[in-house]
């Protein structure tokens, strides 16, 4: 299968350097329940303001519910389907607005919930699964297929699942799963005692 470490200025875990958005997933090979409830459990560890955890994920497994699984592959947008339909597992990651302990509007729930979606990234990458998480998605929709509350924010949805062969995929894809992974190099974006002075 594709291996994509990342290209590091200095060493890192190696769980943190394997990871990557893999599209080419292997639809004859299901998650087990407790791979997947690890993935879970892992997200659930996550930190976050006042311990409120404030994400929810809805789970979407095609070996034990086509309904549900049909129910997230319609939300995605076209792009996404033609590669997602490989995955035997589907995710929404939920922020919810407000805090459980008094109400407020919590607006470190989106910062949090991106806290726990890493956590289950990178728990997937150690359990050699690959995650791919999406942009590309009909919230609106979402919240009706899913009968979401009122006071959450769709944030992504999150394809899981065994990578496969990459000429599995169409052509239009295979360039990006091929390619080289890269990152702005560390001085352009993290700054040394204030905005702008790149750390070195």
């Amino acid at each position: 299968m594709q291996q994509k470490p990342a290209i590091t200025r200095v060493k890192i875990h190696d769980i943190i350097q394997a990871r990557w958005s893999p599209r080419a997933f292997d639809p004859d090979k299901p998650v087990s329940h407790d791979d997947l409830l690890s993935l879970l459990e892992a997200a659930r560890w996550a930190p976050s303001c006042f311990n409120d955890q404030p994400w929810r994920f809805v789970v979407c497994d095609k070996a034990t519910d086509e309904t549900g699984w049909q129910h997230a592959f319609s939300i995605l947008a076209e792009k996404n389907r033609r590669w997602a339909k490989n995955a035997p597992v589907l995710m929404l990651a939920v922020a919810m607005e407000n805090f459980n302990h008094n109400g407020q509007a919590n607006r470190w729930a989106m910062y949090d919930t991106g806290a726990a979606s890493v956590s289950m990234c990178l728990q997937a990458t150690a359990l050699g699964l690959g995650v791919h998480q999406m942009g590309g998605f009909d919230a609106e929709k979402a919240r009706e297929v899913f009968n979401l509350p009122g006071d959450c924010k769709p944030m992504a949805m999150m394809a899981v699942g065994y990578q496969a062969e990459v000429n599995m995929l169409d052509d239009d894809f295979k360039e990006a799963e091929l390619a080289a992974r890269s990152r702005a190099a560390l001085n352009e974006q993290f700054y040394a005692g204030q905005w702008g002075r790149g750390i070195e």
